[in-house]
């Protein structure tokens, strides 16, 4: 199974909520490349694809956060598996058509200058990282507030976001914090091994 068939065979399974259907078209059409784009310029994931990989990674990786027993029997947190699809496949959707690629010179192992492709970082839509993705899904299906502040603030504290609301947002909405670790996870341990 393909990534993108694995992220189908998720969105269809887990997502129903009014307006799904109408964002998943969004994401699959002409004016989105969702499906193809890097996670990042230069770092995690940095590839064809990318964005895509790194959405199930998270998806993988906060599944499995909430299935433990600690998290589960100890601090309570259960959401439903529309609500855990929701923002672990989605939570990046702010990445859609901003990066470009393009060429840069670098020298090679003899000291020869040559051209690399890289990609480039160009936003048309700033609106900053989980708000924007919060934004780009509202315009298509209503978010649940625990849904939306995961979103929202799954940078956690490495965000430019004053660090009290941040604070007050992983408490209040444990969902984020979750979402926060299953991020972290999939960034520096499963996508750094590859």
């Amino acid at each position: 199974m393909t990534a993108k068939e694995r992220f189908l065979q998720i969105y269809h399974e887990k997502i129903h909520r009014e307006g799904a259907d109408r964002f998943l078209e969004f994401l699959e059409g002409k004016t989105s490349d969702f499906f193809t784009a890097p996670a990042s310029s230069r770092f995690h994931n940095a590839k064809e694809g990318g964005l895509l990989e790194h959405s199930l990674n998270v998806y993988d990786c906060l599944v499995d956060y909430l299935s433990r027993e600690r998290v589960r029997d100890t601090y309570g947190l259960q959401y439903s598996e529309e609500s855990v699809a929701i923002a672990a496949l989605l939570h990046d959707v702010c990445k859609i058509n901003c990066y470009k690629t393009s060429t840069r010179n670098v020298k090679d192992e003899n000291g020869k200058w040559t051209q690399v492709p890289f990609y480039e970082f160009d936003d048309h839509l700033p609106y900053g990282h989980g708000e924007k993705s919060v934004y780009i899904i509202s315009g298509f299906m209503k978010l649940t507030r625990d849904e939306a502040f995961a979103i929202r603030y799954h940078m956690g504290f490495s965000g430019n976001d004053d660090e009290r609301n941040v604070g007050r947002a992983l408490e209040m909405f444990p969902l984020a914090t979750a979402l926060f670790v299953a991020d972290m996870e999939a960034t520096f341990f499963v996508e750094a091994k590859k």
